[in-house]
């Protein structure tokens, strides 16, 4: 009985270590991988110090995490947790950000399915070693909602060369001679101080919702707003 228990043992070892039917881990598929980062491409480039919500994955692979030379945002738990990504640590943060190191600044959920987090993993690693190109910001033109664009190359139309304030309404006057007024609520003022950035007293209107009654100013810096920002009523 005991010669017949070892041999099952010895067998089913055997078995395992040829490869069985035990689950490994996932191969990831770099062109798939590709595919999916264009949901990711909203918060995150894969173009070295190119920063946006969240840091540059350019050269992520083998790089300390909270360590993106030029990011000003990390939370100080990510800074903290002492991990080095690779297939193994970017997995486990795909897959669930906040159990890998609780209280970060991730707003992200997490990708459930294995296999998709293989397929960008794998994408993030051809990335970081030089053998795929990065992603395509797409096709999308500068005033479509959510793109980022180079604001150096605005239309007349969209620069702004004054803002006039009058009780709860602003009114943007364009390089074009066009006034568009906006209830308060609905303009908002940010900055862009990157290379696709607005020119220096060239800010930028951007629409901002669907209905066409919100829209964004984007400057090059925070001084210029109290240039171009005036209390006056016509």
């Amino acid at each position: 009985m005991a010669n017949g228990i070892r041999f099952i043992a010895a067998a089913l070892c055997g078995w395992m270590l040829a490869g069985g039917n035990v689950p490994a881990r996932a191969e990831g598929n770099v062109q798939r991988g590709a595919a999916l980062f264009e949901q990711c491409a909203a918060c995150h480039s894969v173009e070295r110090s190119r920063h946006m919500t969240g840091p540059s994955l350019a050269g992520v692979f083998g790089r300390k995490a909270g360590a993106a030379e030029g990011f000003l945002r990390y939370s100080d738990p990510l800074k903290r947790s002492g991990l080095l990504w690779n297939e193994q640590s970017l997995d486990r943060w795909l897959k669930d950000p906040q159990a890998l190191v609780p209280g970060n600044g991730m707003a992200f959920r997490g990708v459930a399915d294995h296999r998709a987090r293989a397929d960008l993993v794998a994408y993030l690693k051809a990335v970081s070693e030089g053998k795929e190109a990065p992603v395509s910001r797409g096709g999308m033109g500068m005033m479509a909602q959510g793109a980022k664009a180079n604001l150096k190359q605005a239309a007349q139309d969209n620069l702004v060369t004054a803002i006039r304030y009058c009780g709860d309404t602003y009114r943007a006057i364009t390089a074009s001679g066009k006034t568009v007024a906006f209830w308060e609520f609905n303009l908002r003022f940010k900055t862009d101080s990157s290379a696709e950035g607005p020119d220096r007293g060239k800010p930028v209107l951007l629409p901002a919702g669907m209905m066409g009654d919100r829209a964004i100013v984007v400057f090059a810096g925070p001084e210029e707003m109290a240039t171009f920002i005036k209390r006056q009523c016509d």
